[in-house]
């Protein structure tokens, strides 16, 4: 069992899905945990499970990550109340628009991107002043969607930002390497989260190529989803020290389906 006593946690997103499996995994291990995302209902829904169910503390933290001003204020929230700050763990994102180039707007390239991309940029950049005089670690999530899968058609904003995330950890761990903060990427495949609640298909079949996949697309488990838990479980031992040698680092948590599907 990880143990994260004495520990400050920032996870974005940690309403629902990933961010709130891995919220729960933090806090049951003994860990205070910022529980940072835009739907004040389900963050403090969230902060108050954790208060009733485990071993560790939250508070809410209501920002959009795409928002400089928020996230900053954000962390200075965090740290006026617990004074420090070990592990981030950048997970919110969208999945955003997913149709052909001619049909896709400038406006919703540009929301994916803010989110997934900038939104990543902002959390780990206001990050870095509370943890380099003690080092941590800093998890992102990507997707295997832009790493090693590409059959999604439409969905070339999204891949993009996933791609970019991936980049953005494998400069970022190098250059806080020095202050002892290590970055790593996860990229989950098929996983039970809320995400395709965020994503708008338009128009693609016209675009799309056909193809037929073996029967169950995810071989390890015959097709069946992951979970977040599941996901969380990585989160936890990249935060952990039991990681200590791992940085700038991608993990696909997939069940092979990106081998497949790629």
């Amino acid at each position: 069992m990880f143990k994260f006593e004495n520990k400050v946690a920032l996870v974005t997103g940690g309403n629902s899905g990933i961010g709130k499996a891995s919220v729960m995994r933090f806090a049951e291990a003994g860990a205070k945990v910022g529980v940072l995302g835009r739907d004040k209902d389900e963050i403090r829904a969230t902060v108050n499970e954790v208060k009733d169910k485990t071993s560790g503390d939250a508070i809410a933290l209501i920002a959009d990550i795409s928002k400089a001003s928020q996230v900053e204020k954000a962390y200075q929230k965090l740290i006026s109340e617990w004074g420090r700050l070990d592990i981030v763990f950048a997970n919110a994102g969208i999945n955003g628009v997913w149709t052909g180039l001619e049909d896709l707007s400038l406006d919703d390239w540009n929301t994916t991107i803010g989110v997934n991309l900038t939104g990543t940029f902002l959390t780990v950049k206001y990050a870095v002043p509370y943890m380099k005089h003690g080092g941590g670690s800093i998890i992102v999530t990507s997707s295997v969607n832009g790493t090693r899968m590409f059959s999604n058609t439409g969905a070339t904003a999204y891949a993009c930002s996933k791609a970019g995330q991936l980049a953005f950890v494998k400069m970022t761990a190098l250059e806080l390497a020095k202050h002892q903060i290590r970055v790593n990427v996860i990229c989950p495949g098929a996983i039970e989260t809320s995400i395709e609640d965020n994503t708008e298909r338009e128009n693609l079949d016209d675009i799309q190529e056909e193809v037929e996949f073996p029967d169950g697309k995810i071989p390890l488990t015959d097709g069946k989803p992951g979970s977040s838990e599941q996901v969380a479980d990585l989160v936890a031992f990249l935060a952990s020290d039991l990681s200590s040698h791992i940085t700038g680092t991608e993990v696909w948590i997939d069940g092979a389906q990106s081998l497949l599907q790629g």
